[in-house]
């Protein structure tokens, strides 16, 4: 073969030609491949970042919601705090308002306790005063009654009346009397005011009687006559008092 010009190309320039050409094919077909490479891991990466792009908004956005909540936690705080504050404050007066109550109570038991003592001393003076009072009409009784007895009950008063104490029992008025030539006792209570409940008045002449059965176990079968003075009886305590056999004398008929 010869060209144009006469150049010959002999066998070993052929070769050599063929071994070139050979060789740029492979260099082509090598750079085709690695760039056909290139592509795909371009490829990846590009889904690997949009991947990691969608990830990322997420993160962003979960980041942004735990900041809103974080937000929300701070000011719940801050309210529970002010709360706190608030109900320390109120816990500080309520404390206050106890210790001032406790004061105030021990103050009101004190008063108590003096005043306790007072009515206790108010009593005591009453009682005093009432049995004083209950002796000086016992004493104005001793008195006044041998003639009111002799005048309205034919008992004639053979030894004088006394305050005696008889198997247990305190007489108020006891003494020794005749009548129609026979001696009998005397058996009397004395009470400043009657009660004219029914209950009250049982009371009173189931006392008279339990006094007359005292008698009658130091002195045996004597007769006794029952006596009840008083201020003032109601005609319920009179009726009463006739059924059981009880004289009732009233200071007023003396």
């Amino acid at each position: 073969m010869q060209t144009t010009r006469g150049f010959k190309i002999t066998p070993d320039i052929r070769r050599e030609i063929e071994r070139i050409v050979d060789e740029r094919i492979r260099e082509v077909h090598v750079i085709r491949e690695d760039f056909s490479e290139l592509k795909a891991i371009v490829r990846e990466l590009l889904e690997s970042q949009k991947q990691s792009e969608t990830r990322l908004t997420s993160i962003e956005r979960t980041i942004e919601k735990l900041a809103l909540a974080q937000k929300s936690t701070q000011e719940t705080i801050g309210e529970l705090a002010q709360a706190q504050k608030q109900a320390e404050v109120r816990l500080t007066r309520v404390e206050k308002a106890v210790e001032e109550l406790a004061q105030a109570q021990k103050q009101t038991e004190q008063e108590i306790a003096k005043l306790t003592g007072a009515i206790r001393e108010v009593r005591h003076e009453l009682g005093g005063l009432s049995r004083s009072v209950s002796y000086a009409f016992e004493n104005e009784a001793f008195r006044m009654l041998p003639v009111l007895l002799k005048n309205k009950y034919s008992l004639q008063i053979i030894e004088k009346f006394i305050r005696a104490e008889i198997a247990g029992k305190e007489i108020n008025i006891f003494g020794r009397a005749k009548k129609d030539g026979q001696e009998v006792l005397i058996v009397g209570e004395a009470k400043l005011r009657l009660d004219d409940r029914k209950d009250k008045i049982d009371d009173i002449f189931d006392e008279i009687d339990e006094k007359v059965e005292a008698v009658r176990k130091e002195y045996g079968a004597v007769p006794i006559v029952r006596i009840l003075v008083t201020h003032f009886a109601t005609k319920a305590i009179l009726k009463k008092a006739q059924e059981r056999g009880i004289i009732v004398i009233q200071s007023f008929e003396w």
